[in-house]
């Protein structure tokens, strides 16, 4: 089975084939930064399984060894290397997958520096939409 994502507008475009995979919400400071959210949702994925099938990323240096590649036209982030820390592995921003429900997360990791208030967000009020609508 191939599995299939890409950015928001369509640019990009990137497939992996099906196989060892981790998947993990991640709490660290420069996943908070690079996305403008609380956390980041990753599925790790061997390098050799994935190939971009359109469009051309644009890659930063967010620190040292590691490099996050985005789309240049609607500026989603889709995934990130590291070769120093995960060699062989590119991780993929869960939530930019065609069919991200099929990627459950099994752990929390970079807890040490998560926001405090995650800690309790899932006891916060919920709602189908917005609130009164």
């Amino acid at each position: 089975m191939v599995h299939t994502g890409g950015c928001h507008c369509g640019t990009v475009r990137y497939e992996f084939d099906d196989g060892e995979r981790r998947t993990a919400l991640c709490h660290c400071s420069d996943c908070r930064k690079s996305a403008g959210a609380p956390m980041v949702g990753w599925t790790a994925i061997p390098s050799d399984a994935f190939r971009i099938v359109t469009g051309e990323p644009v890659t930063f240096n967010s620190s040292g060894a590691s490099y996050r590649s985005f789309c240049g036209t609607c500026g989603t982030g889709l995934w990130f290397v590291n070769e120093e820390m995960l060699p062989g592995i590119i991780d993929v921003q869960t939530a930019t997958l065609d069919d991200p429900g099929a990627f459950a997360p099994r752990a929390h990791v970079q807890i040490a520096e998560r926001i405090g208030w995650m800690a309790t967000a899932h006891e916060l009020p919920m709602f189908e939409r917005f609130p009164g609508m």
